[in-house]
Parts: structure tokens; C-alpha cells; sequence
């Protein structure tokens, strides 16, 4: 069959699966009572379909997780089941990154951008954005987009992954240290999103990264950010990490136990930080609920992270479908006093994002 006649096929192919995939989501689940329309999702990701042929032209997301279909109706959709008025889009990983070209990586990161920052101009109410970034090994492009995203689209924060480069480089390292000197300088939010390790090795067929791996390198991140004192040296930036923190809140004691009868010399000679920089660098990080809302998580956050520093995320579309009305069912659930809930759904994140403070309300 010849091309012209193909592409239009596979195209209306495509369009049906998407509707497909969106009816089942929207009427084949089961989902819990509709909640009040006020929460802020800070993890909710977008896909659009030149994004997506960039991540298949490359051979597919490293982390062996199939690249979603998504639409912003499919967005919409979403959130008016799980109680969402704004969603703040971000690209997951890779990212630009999946290409190796640091022109290319530039140009894809800017379409990107400008792409989220019209569906944002659309309706200001309903989406905002974290900007993309290319490589930011590469500090000088990291730095003409994040000057372009915050100056000239109004971006609400940035998005980074947990490592960049062919190597071990994660967040804390002084190779970064331009980038985040820049995001400090503009009082940047960073929303921190993992991406795969240097050895994608499957365990076995069923775990793709995602399933555990992500959330070890978000704890990965952070722990390198803590021991480099990242947060201590940029304290105007502030950081959210995904999926409740990975496994830092299960580990941190871990690490802070040993160190409160270390003298602070002993401790900043073997660890990089002393007991007190390292509990307040955990209490400073934002900690999202997304894929992270069972009872025994929750409970988890509240006895370690300051009230103000959770914040709500779902993780649309890259979760698979059942996962929305369960974890939303668990959060729904969950015995918070009535300013917890208003705390996680929407006020920790109006400090965040300032602007939406005047149009986030319950309906």
C-alpha cells in the first residue's frame, strides 16, 4: 500500500486506540465518590505526539516502560474524576535527553515548552507547566532555557531528573553547580523526577524501572543533594521529589541515626553534612503523593516531613489505569483533619506556585 494512503490509516488507528484507552479509563473503572474539585496535581505529565516519535525514533524509553497515548481531553478527563482543578504538566523522563545531539536536545526541549505554555495560555485555571530542560551537564543551554521558560513563557517552575549523562552525575554534583546557582538566583521551584540508572538490567521480565527503580534513584538524588549540601548552598530553590521521596522517608533514619553522636568535624569529614544540615535538608525537600497514598505512606509522611511540605500528584497518564481510582480511593479515605486535606489537595502547592493562590477553590 502505498505511503499516502497508510498514513492517513494508521493515523485514524492511533485516534482509536487513544479513545479506546480514554473511554475504559473515564467508564470501565471503578471509581470512588467524586471528591471536591480543588486539588493542585504538581505531577501530572504530558505527551504530545511529537515527544512521543522522538522516544520511539530513539528506541524506546530506556526504562522499559511503553511510552502512554495522551491528549489534553484525556487530561481533562482525569482530573475531573480524582478532584482536580489545576494541573501543573511536566515531561517525564528521559526527556530530551533520550536524544544524544545537544542541538537537537535544545530544540526539542524549546518545542516542548512552548507547547505546554499554550495549552497554559488556553485556560491559566486549568494547566500550568514545569519547564523542560536539555542536558543539564550542558550548563550553558540548561541556562538559555531556563532563562527563555521563566522570562518569556512564565513557567512555574522546572522539571530535573534525578541523573543526567552517560555517568553516575545525580543532582549533588559539582558539575551542576552553574545550574543550580541560576535556579537559586531566580527562587526556582524544581520539581525532581526520576529517571532510569546507568544499568537498566532487568531482574526479570516483569520489572521494568519503574516499578522499584524509580523510586530508589529519587532517594538516589536526594541523598546526594543532602551529603553535597545542595539545599543548605540554594536555599531560595525549592524541591519537590516524586512519589513521596522513593524510599527516603523508609531509609533517612538510616543515615541520621549514626550521625547524632558524631562530633560535627568526624561527620563532615566521613558523610559531607553533620546530623542537624541532614535532618533539616529532609524536612526542606516537597514531597509528592503520587502512585504514594496508601494508609501506611501517608502515616509515613506525616510523622517525618512538615505538614506543609506534601503535596498532591497522580502520576497521569503513565500509571497503569487502576492505580487512579485506588490510590485515589486510599486518599479519600485517609483520616486527615479538614486543614491536612486542604494542606496537601491545594494550599502547600499555592506556596509553590504563588499564582494559582487567586484561582484554586473548592467548587
Amino acid at each position: 500500500m502505498r505511503s499516502e494512503y497508510l498514513t492517513p490509516v494508521l493515523s485514524g488507528l492511533a485516534s482509536l486506540q487513544n479513545h479506546a484507552q480514554q473511554w475504559i479509563l473515564d467508564k470501565g473503572m471503578t471509581w470512588p465518590a467524586q471528591p471536591p474539585t480543588n486539588k493542585i496535581d504538581l505531577h501530572h505529565h504530558f505527551v504530545p505526539d511529537f515527544y512521543a516519535q522522538a522516544v520511539a525514533d530513539a528506541g524506546g524509553d530506556p526504562s522499559g516502560w511503553p511510552t502512554p497515548k495522551w491528549s489534553p481531553s484525556s487530561s481533562r478527563m482525569i482530573m475531573k474524576h480524582l478532584g482536580v482543578q489545576t494541573a501543573v504538566l511536566s515531561v517525564t523522563a528521559p526527556g530530551p535527553c533520550i536524544i544524544k545531539d545537544p542541538g537537537a536536545q535544545a530544540n526539542l526541549s524549546r518545542r516542548l515548552n512552548e507547547y505546554a505554555a499554550a495549552l497554559r495560555d488556553e485556560d491559566h485555571s486549568t494547566f500550568g507547566f514545569f519547564a523542560t530542560l536539555p542536558d543539564i551537564t550542558n550548563a550553558s543551554a540548561a541556562i538559555a532555557e531556563i532563562a527563555y521558560a521563566m522570562d518569556t513563557l512564565k513557567a512555574d517552575g522546572v522539571t530535573l531528573y534525578t541523573r543526567y549523562g552517560p555517568n553516575a552525575t545525580y543532582l549533588g554534583n559539582p558539575v551542576l553547580e552553574p545550574v543550580w546557582k541560576e535556579l537559586d538566583r531566580r527562587a526556582v521551584t524544581v520539581f525532581v523526577h526520576p529517571t532510569h540508572p546507568v544499568d537498566t538490567t532487568r531482574v526479570n521480565d516483569y520489572m521494568t524501572q519503574p516499578l522499584i527503580d524509580y523510586p530508589h534513584e529519587t532517594t538516589r538524588a536526594a541523598v546526594d543533594m543532602i551529603t553535597s549540601g545542595t539545599l543548605k548552598k540554594y536555599p531560595n530553590v525549592k524541591v519537590i521529589l516524586s512519589h513521596a521521596g522513593g524510599t527516603l522517608p523508609l531509609l533517612i533514619s538510616r543515615f541520621l541515626t549514626p550521625l547524632r553522636k558524631a562530633p560535627d568535624v568526624l561527620a563532615n569529614w566521613n558523610m559531607g553534612t553533620t546530623h542537624n544540615d541532614a535532618a533539616k535538608a529532609f524536612r526542606a525537600f516537597y514531597y509528592d503523593v503520587a502512585l504514594s497514598s496508601s494508609p501506611q505512606v501517608l502515616q509515613t509522611l506525616l510523622d517525618l516531613v512538615p505538614h506543609d511540605h506534601i503535596v498532591y500528584g497522580s502520576d497521569f497518564p503513565y500509571a497503569p489505569s487502576p492505580a487512579y481510582p485506588t490510590f485515589l480511593e486510599d486518599l479519600e479515605a485517609f483520616d486527615f483533619t479538614p486543614e491536612m486535606r486542604n494542606k496537601l489537595n491545594f494550599e502547600n502547592a499555592q506556596v509553590l506556585i504563588s499564582r494559582l493562590g487567586k484561582h484554586v477553590a473548592e467548587l
